[in-house]
């Protein structure tokens, strides 16, 4: 037995001294009486890297594989996986706990999930090459470097606005614009407009471009709707779908407080898209996969017989009714049948790509000129000629 806590110190230490392992010693008094605590800092065991197909992952500087940054968690999450099955290419996770996966239609492509402003600063880094995120997000942590490419803008989920709220009640119940809220007498140098915000990089910049001079920022994360009634923020400048949480917490929106519009975005790094191998094939295969599906969403293909002479007059028929136009003018075709032994055409079918919100209108314009036996079919993409994005893109890339 120990006879007191520093005989047992003096054994700790020769054991620690005969194991190399490093020792601090505390002294502290209590009650007339000495007290040595020893404390040992033990080597933590180290993380085994995550593994790829058996592989641990490269080193930016060495790695040969392309890589595809997506939301790792959330709404946003589902939405770009579900977007990307519709393209035809899925995500394939072996485990759902890893943070790494695969898409098999993209050769060499590797899929890391990750939070979204962390997609934005690993393609800063070099650590990814191409990720789906918001523009907010691209906005906010990307402070505008040339480094980063929108490739598409416009994916059609994610809807949301950046804007700048203020209370309904009190000294805000007659401002209902950023000007009058400018204008306000309140905001001195001493006293400016308090806002509460997660987009410390965004919001100061609107406000100095909006001529709000007297204003200070807090940053904050989560409810921000509560600041205002809690008394630590005049304002709250956050993200916007709805509006219905806003009006509950007695929030409002006001003309000209919208620093955004923002929706999920395709973006890449310049730098990856010009010295990385396979980088620009890949982001081409992909914004046609999108480009295409994105095309078709919401369209019908619509075939109808007709009776007529010729297909050129079918064709006048059709193009007389402003909805049957189609994207590039109908398909006419003969449909050839025997007759007293003698093949002929006397129908004719057509072929025509129509808008879901103009379907029944123009199934009736085709029965008012003589159609019958109406199919339709929903298209699942559309391929036309090279899309313009990827002549900008070339272009902003000076390819």
């Amino acid at each position: 037995m120990w006879r007191n806590c520093c005989d047992l110190t003096v054994t700790i230490a020769i054991m620690l001294t005969t194991m190399n392992l490093p020792l601090h010693t505390a002294v502290s008094v209590r009650s007339r009486s000495w007290c040595c605590y020893a404390s040992l800092s033990v080597p933590q065991p180290q993380a085994k890297p995550q593994l790829l197909n058996g592989n641990p992952p490269s080193r930016p500087a060495d790695r040969k594989e392309i890589r595809l940054g997506l939301p790792s968690k959330g709404r946003m999450s589902a939405d770009t996986l579900e977007l990307l099955k519709n393209c035809q290419l899925s995500v394939k996770q072996v485990n759902p706990r890893q943070y790494v996966a695969e898409i098999p239609q993209l050769s060499n492509l590797e899929v890391w999930f990750q939070r979204p402003k962390d997609i934005v600063r690993k393609l800063l880094s070099g650590d990814l090459d191409l990720g789906i995120v918001g523009l907010d997000t691209v906005s906010e942590h990307g402070q505008s470097n040339e480094d980063l490419i929108i490739v598409h803008e416009a994916l059609e989920y994610g809807d949301c606005r950046l804007s700048l709220a203020i209370p309904q009640y009190g000294i805000f119940e007659n401002v209902n614009s950023l000007e009058e809220l400018a204008k306000m007498p309140q905001w001195t140098e001493d006293k400016p407009l308090r806002v509460a915000t997660g987009f410390t990089y965004l919001g100061p910049k609107f406000m100095k471009e909006s001529g709000l001079k007297h204003v200070t920022f807090s940053t904050a994360d989560g409810a921000l709707e509560a600041a205002p009634a809690m008394g630590i923020a005049d304002a709250i400048l956050d993200l916007v779908s709805s509006g219905t949480t806003l009006k509950e917490n007695n929030l409002k929106e006001i003309k000209g407080g919208v620093v955004l519009e923002s929706q999920a975005v395709l973006i890449a790094s310049r730098k990856s898209m010009i010295q990385r191998k396979g980088v620009l094939e890949t982001t081409h295969e992909m914004l046609e996969r999108l480009e295409a599906h994105l095309r078709a969403i919401g369209q019908f293909t619509v075939t109808a017989n007709m009776r007529g002479s010729s297909a050129e007059e079918v064709a006048e028929r059709i193009l007389s009714q402003p909805s049957l136009a189609g994207l590039q003018g109908p398909t006419v075709s003969p449909v050839f049948c025997k007759r007293d032994g003698k093949v002929t055409a006397d129908y004719y079918a057509i072929v025509i790509c129509v808008p879901k919100k103009a379907l029944y209108k123009s199934i009736q314009q085709l029965r008012a000129i003589g159609g019958s036996g109406v199919l339709i079919s929903p298209l699942t993409y559309i391929f036309d000629e090279e899309t313009p994005r990827w002549r900008q893109l070339l272009s902003e890339l000076g390819l």
